[in-house]
């Protein structure tokens, strides 16, 4: 089950998690507490538990956001998982010594902070333990009926993916007129012809998903209307697959349901809050990566020697189909394109270099892009830029492609973090899905969150090429 919060579905389960592990971590500073006085250790005082617990439970969150905890797709099992947690408590640990080193009200002893790491790891564990058992419990999951058992009806039961079928069962699919064949296994259909107000009755449907493949055909408006006046909820398919699947699914798309659904709004107070935290951060970032910069120019001179190129300069498409260029380190030899056609890099290309190899991994060939940021040219996320070249013939070929085009483009973005490197034409398909969902539901909130996410794919080396 899925709810909305500021423009973005939130999976009940994962949004339940956060709050009880958020609970936890609030009381984590007073068990620390506890356990010193029973120790006869020196204690702080009660009323400073509360200002201590709210900003421990806030750095955690965000630590185990961005370690990629409270993502639906996480798809680590349980040692994985506790590695992540084990990293976002230190992490949080080295951001809590920092902050009461620069504010000396918010000081703390180092047998506290260990032990305050230890009862959130504890803590964390136990309920990630009980999570694990009960995430799949259908109390968590929306009962959902879905009226169609043609070709688009099929785009729900061949959805494959655990975290696409976290949220939602489905009680059956009734056939309608118009369905083509092929969708649906007769063995999941329901044919005997009891309405759909009964089904719901008798099955506790939640949900009737519209999804046929012919709407012209006896539209059963009289029946999802009583469904609807006894408190079913109705959508149509195209809703449906965003909201549980994270994205805009291009095989099931028309063009009434991107002018009538909610989002693609281009507010200028957003426009406006968007480019001033990019210039803030743009200049922030700048002057932490410097240092890490100059190390990687230094490093690129010695193995390549004194007179290689550092930058590597490549037009891009960027908002509204402008092209600028995009700067990065060079992490490919000079003459990877000896022949004048662009080329999508590949899985172990051997046109990277050998320093080139470690700052494509690590994301340290991408800092440059912060100048482009500031520029105004890109923002820190939003669709990855792509070359002209593939741009005009991907316009072509793939439906809705230019609407990418209607925001800026980003250094990080929705389709990087849910989609490996794409390096051929499906997978520009397949990341303008996602692409397209940002777009339409993109919101201060929601760039923040991915921001944050960022951080794992970073850390684990998710999808670098």
């Amino acid at each position: 089950m899925a709810i909305r919060i500021f423009q973005h579905y939130w999976q009940l389960p994962l949004a339940l998690l956060a709050l009880v592990e958020g609970i936890v971590f609030f009381f984590a500073p007073s068990g620390a507490a506890l356990l010193a006085a029973y120790a006869g250790l020196p204690a702080h005082e009660p009323e400073s538990m509360w200002s201590r617990g709210l900003l421990f439970a806030a750095v955690m969150f965000m630590s185990m956001t961005a370690m990629g905890l409270y993502n639906a797709r996480q798809r680590s099992k349980l040692t994985g998982v506790l590695a992540r947690v084990a990293a976002s408590v230190f992490g949080s640990a080295m951001v809590i010594a920092i902050l009461a080193y620069l504010i000396p009200p918010l000081s703390i002893t180092r047998s506290d902070l260990l032990m305050t790491s230890t009862l959130a790891f504890a803590g964390s564990f136990i309920v990630r333990t009980i999570f694990d058992k009960l995430v799949n419990e259908d109390i968590f999951k929306r009962r959902v009926l879905v009226y169609g058992g043609g070709r688009r009806a099929g785009s729900i039961a061949r959805l494959r993916r655990r975290s696409d079928r976290r949220g939602f069962i489905i009680v059956g699919f009734v056939p309608a007129d118009g369905d083509e064949p092929g969708g649906v296994p007769e063995s999941r259909k329901i044919t005997d012809g009891t309405s759909l107000l009964t089904i719901c009755t008798t099955q506790e449907v939640d949900e009737i998903v519209v999804a046929m493949d012919d709407r012209r055909r006896q539209f059963p408006m009289e029946q999802l209307l009583e469904c609807r006046l006894e408190g079913v909820e109705i959508i149509d398919l195209v809703s449906f697959l965003e909201r549980e699947t994270g994205k805009v699914r291009l095989d099931v798309l028309n063009p009434s349901w991107m002018i009538f659904s909610e989002g693609f709004r281009q507010g200028r107070i957003h426009s406006t809050l968007e480019r001033a935290f990019d210039v803030v951060a743009s200049l922030i970032l700048l002057t932490l990566a410097l240092p890490l910069m100059l190390l990687t120019v230094v490093a690129i001179k010695l193995t390549e020697g004194p007179r290689a190129t550092i930058f590597y300069r490549q037009v891009r498409v960027g908002q509204y189909g402008r092209p600028f260029r995009l700067l990065k380190f060079r992490s490919m030899r000079e003459d990877a394109e000896r022949d004048g056609k662009p080329q999508w890099a590949q899985k172990n290309d051997s046109r990277v270099t050998r320093i080139g190899s470690f700052i494509r991994l690590t994301r340290i060939d991408e800092l440059p892009q912060i100048l482009n940021v500031l520029r105004g040219e890109m923002s820190f996320v939003g669709p990855r830029p792509e070359r002209p070249e593939f741009v005009d013939e991907l316009n072509e070929r793939i439906p809705y492609y230019r609407e990418r085009h209607s925001i800026k483009p980003g250094i990080t973005g929705w389709a990087q973090l849910c989609y490996p490197y794409g390096s051929s034409e499906q997978d520009a398909t397949e990341k303008l899905q996602y692409d397209l969902f940002y777009v339409k539901n993109h919101s201060l909130l929601f760039y923040i969150a991915i921001l944050v996410q960022t951080v794992e794919v970073i850390v684990w080396r998710k999808g670098a090429r």
